[in-house]
């Protein structure tokens, strides 16, 4: 009986750690989907003054730069949404609307070391949203979010320049099970690399205000 117990618990134990409640339509998948979920909702507590991006600070900066990085943020919450939605069509046109406002932050007044790393970050924005906005296959979309989003989270945090609590989620399994993530004006769980298959897989890790 001991056995047969170890074994169970080593199962739910498993089961508990691996984000799977899309793999199986079982009674142990739901219970594992409730324990995610508390989960979740435990590293969401925890997350307050974690750090996951290092990142300077640069957010004494004046001028329109902020703003211009808040409209980058703005975009990639759209895109964001709609990979969570799986509409490939609406990522594409959101991921043009990305790379659009990144074209637009003026760093020419910036000095030094602020200027490249602004310069860095924004070629990695433009390189991740480029061929998000050239493909309107999910898979190809979802695999450059990972990219996108820790550029898009690092300016935004390096800068000072959201005007609103953004979190940054983390997936375990996307990636091919290396993990990835993503940034989220929402601290409720809305996976966007596998959306409605996991929805409620992750965990956030960081936040910012």
């Amino acid at each position: 009986m001991m056995k047969r117990t170890l074994v169970a618990a080593a199962l739910a134990a498993f089961m508990f750690t691996s984000c799977s409640e899309g793999k199986k339509e079982t009674t142990a998948e739901t219970e594992n989907h409730e324990h995610h979920e508390g989960m979740a909702h435990g590293d969401n507590m925890r997350a307050e003054g974690k750090v996951v991006v290092e990142v300077p600070d640069y957010t004494s900066v004046a001028g329109p730069v902020k703003e211009q990085i808040a409209a980058v943020v703005e975009s990639y919450l759209k895109l964001k949404d709609n990979l969570v939605a799986s509409d490939a069509a609406k990522a594409q046109a959101d991921a043009k609307a990305v790379l659009a406002a990144a074209d637009k932050v003026d760093v020419s007044a910036l000095q030094g070391e602020q200027k490249s790393f602004a310069e860095e970050r924004l070629g990695e924005v433009k390189q991740s949203a480029s061929k998000m906005a050239e493909s309107t296959d999910l898979a190809a979309q979802r695999g450059q979010l990972e990219l996108l989003s820790e550029a898009t989270f690092a300016l935004t945090k390096a800068f000072g320049a959201s005007g609103q609590t953004l979190y940054y989620q983390y997936c375990p399994m996307a990636n091919n099970d290396q993990g990835a993530y993503w940034m989220s004006s929402n601290q409720e769980i809305r996976n966007p690399y596998f959306g409605e298959q996991m929805l409620k897989c992750g965990s956030t890790e960081e936040s910012i205000n």
